[in-house]
């Protein structure tokens, strides 16, 4: 039996009545209050995830940037010091092995920020590609990682706004962060990095800030709200980005794994296409469920991701369907165990404030 991980704000959590669950190797907190009053604390207040078990790698030196260039999908060449940006790592047929935030730290050092259920693959895929003047290293043991999200978070850090995804040193109540405008949820906000032994010290000081704890059920309603994608659900080895949508994190004009066949999809236009949805009918859509589409019964979609919106009060999702299908407007059927019932392909985002007031 696999022995779960724990991050370093374990007893934290637990102390707070946190229900904990298995997630990608580790014991993570699901929710404390409840999905719905964390998810609408960070839609109208601030909260905070602990997020320590996403992975951190260094990739050092001065062939640092020739390494990265050739291994992910985004142009590097883009990146000053200060500043991040999102990035794939794509196998041979621009399938996604991960979505990655990528930090350029100084002049010949990055930081990639990774999903934890990816760790060890995407070190094996940088090692493996490390070469003379470049140093490949798994750093996740040495920090701990708190995103801080919503409309007052900055307010209740004492931070001032900054441009999305840059980043910069800076301190919480005397503990030294690394403060990244990134965030999963839609809402302005940080993620704050600091040593691992400096995590409780940190929680502790945000939270009383009067920032609520907030689990991964909360940020799993909240990511989906937006149509951000999550690895192993949306996207994957078995979708090239083109489809996934994410051809905008490719620069086509350089060179990486993958870019001959992604060049070649975007040529001929992809099959299927990844897209938010919204139940038109009474029903929560879940993982898995089969999907056509009503103006010509062709089936063959599928839903990656469902919920019941906490903000919408409706069923939401993301699903592939076919290419021709997947224009906003156009109707769908979902199978909801043996049901039929009726959906609507949307524009991203499906929630908005100015759409919601």
């Amino acid at each position: 039996m696999q022995t779960l991980r724990r991050t370093p704000l374990h007893d934290r959590h637990v102390a707070l009545g946190a229900r904990m669950v298995p997630f990608a190797g580790w014991e993570m907190p699901v929710q404390y209050e409840g999905v719905i009053a964390e998810h609408r604390a960070v839609r109208g207040d601030a909260g905070v995830f602990d997020v320590s078990h996403m992975g951190e790698i260094e990739v050092e030196g001065p062939t640092a940037r020739a390494v990265l260039q050739g291994a992910l999908s985004n142009d590097v060449e883009r990146l000053s010091p200060g500043e991040a940006q999102y990035t794939l790592v794509t196998n041979d047929e621009g399938g996604i092995v991960d979505d990655v935030i990528l930090y350029r730290l100084d002049e010949h050092r990055y930081l990639l920020v990774v999903n934890a259920s990816n760790v060890d693959a995407v070190y094996r895929w940088l090692k493996e590609r490390e070469q003379r003047g470049s140093d490949v290293r798994d750093v996740s043991e040495e920090y701990a990682l708190l995103a801080v999200q919503g409309p007052r978070a900055l307010e209740r850090l004492g931070l001032e706004p900054a441009k999305a995804f840059t980043w910069a040193m800076g301190e919480i109540d005397g503990v030294e962060v690394m403060v990244n405008r990134t965030g999963y949820t839609g809402e302005e906000g940080v993620e704050l990095m600091c040593m691992g032994e400096d995590a409780e010290r940190l929680w502790d000081a945000v939270l009383a800030r009067g920032v609520v704890p907030c689990g991964l059920g909360a940020r799993d309603t909240l990511r989906l709200e937006v149509c951000y994608p999550l690895h192993g659900n949306d996207i994957g080895p078995q979708w090239d980005a083109i489809s996934s949508g994410l051809g905008w994190a490719c620069a086509l004009d350089t060179e990486f794994t993958g870019v001959e066949r992604l060049r070649a999809v975007k040529e001929a236009g992809p099959k299927q296409k990844l897209v938010p949805f919204a139940m038109t009918e009474k029903a929560i859509p879940r993982q898995g469920m089969p999907v056509s589409v009503v103006s010509n019964g062709e089936g063959g979609g599928e839903v990656t991701s469902g919920t019941m919106s906490p903000m919408l009060e409706v069923g939401i999702g993301l699903a592939y369907v076919p290419a021709a299908s997947a224009r906003p407007g156009t109707e769908l059927v979902i199978d909801v165990r043996g049901r039929p019932r009726r959906a609507e392909v949307k524009k991203k985002p499906l929630y908005a404030k100015e759409t919601a007031e």
